[in-house]
């Protein structure tokens, strides 16, 4: 990461004032008990050490990581607030759980058991969540394990479980009938739980950022929105509800003359058909900008488009400002990549993929400036 403005090739802003806003959108939105967050991939790639904090200005008390380092770095940034850890138990990791206060997520009767044996050997039973696979097939006990725990629910042992969650698959289309299914399972194994005596007191946990705004009967107890925290759209195809959080800015290196039949970058992707004006600026797929958005992709000067033209290389992206005023391009001006005309989620869709892709993709490169404190 430079240190130095002047010495960067791109500028990424990242508003924090914007997450604050956009956390409390969804707190207000969401009807169940607590709105907690997801800071997993360092904070999607913003910077946890900075957002976290902001979240927390903002009324966030309880925190989603993917991984136990991810933990443990968060809880050095923050003392007082309940982290949870989604990916399970590693193996060497269950002292980790108790010294930096984390909450693991039990996604398999294996790890149930495995933390058993560490809530044997406590003063103070530990808390643990328990992930119910209802359909994606990823993490999380599927219904055989669930049922031979619902039978043998000694197998928790001592454990305390502080949340049962599962995982939408699609909750960004709404009509899917996925949802419906996976709602009514998890309705299910919450009552086979109670039922065989587990998980009394227990939150319940189902919805993720698109998944709050499916309605209070997919809501529980605690939702765990993340990419509509940074600004991505929960609501494909609709306006996006939450304020724009990221605006990457990248410097123009050189500006040349160019006409027919020249053409333009790796492998003559590219070929010039008028007389006109060629930038290349300075960033590439080195910072996350992806590959796939060779010749479809844009920036912004102003409320101009200017498309990329020829392939996205490791370090720059060429791109056609004929329609732009002379004097507003020269070495050293900026191009909005991603800003106020050109949301993230546009650009992962020039790009063939999802604005979570591009978010945590961002790259080290960048000069970063953080905007406000989401208080």
């Amino acid at each position: 990461m430079s240190n130095s403005l002047e010495h960067a090739g791109a500028i990424l802003t990242i508003d924090l004032d914007a997450i604050g806003a956009n956390y409390r959108l969804l707190r207000d939105r969401f009807q169940g008990a607590e709105c907690a967050a997801v800071v997993k991939a360092d904070a999607y790639g913003l910077g946890v050490e900075a957002v976290a904090p902001a979240l927390a200005r903002a009324g966030c008390g309880t925190f989603y990581v993917a991984l136990i380092d991810e933990g443990i770095r968060l809880r050095r940034v923050l003392e007082d607030v309940d982290i949870h850890v989604l990916g399970g138990l590693l193996p060497g990791s269950l002292d980790a759980f108790a010294e930096y206060r984390l909450v693991p997520t039990l996604n398999s009767l294996a790890e149930v058991e495995a933390w058993s044996g560490v809530a044997a050997g406590a003063d103070e039973a530990p808390s643990a969540d328990l992930h119910i696979d209802t359909g994606m097939n990823r993490l999380g006990l599927p219904r055989d394990e669930l049922d031979l725990l619902c039978r043998e629910p000694e197998r928790l042992g001592a454990t305390s479980l502080a949340t049962v969650m599962s995982h939408l698959a699609c909750a960004d289309d709404p009509g899917h009938p996925l949802n419906r299914r996976q709602l009514e399972d998890f309705t299910g194994a919450r009552a086979a739980l109670a039922g065989a005596g587990v998980g009394a007191g227990a939150s319940a946990s189902l919805v993720n950022s698109s998944g709050i705004f499916l309605g209070p009967e997919f809501h529980f107890d605690v939702a765990r929105p993340g990419v509509a925290l940074y600004g991505g759209n929960p609501l494909p195809g609709k306006p996006n509800p939450m304020a724009q959080v990221v605006r990457l800015q990248g410097k123009i290196l050189q500006v040349r003359d160019v006409d027919t039949p020249q053409t333009v970058g790796y492998g003559a992707s590219h070929r010039i058909t008028r007389r006109g004006r060629i930038a290349t600026v300075a960033l590439g797929y080195a910072d996350g900008f992806l590959r796939s958005s060779s010749n479809t992709g844009s920036g912004y000067i102003g409320d101009i488009r200017v498309p990329f033209v020829g392939r996205v290389s490791m370090d720059l992206i060429t791109i056609d400002v004929s329609a732009v005023p002379q004097h507003l391009i020269h070495p050293g001006a900026l191009i909005d990549m991603i800003g106020p005309s050109n949301p993230i989620d546009r650009v992962a869709a020039d790009a063939g993929t999802i604005g979570y892709e591009i978010m945590t993709a961002l790259g080290a490169r960048y000069h970063r400036v953080y905007a406000g404190d989401g208080a």
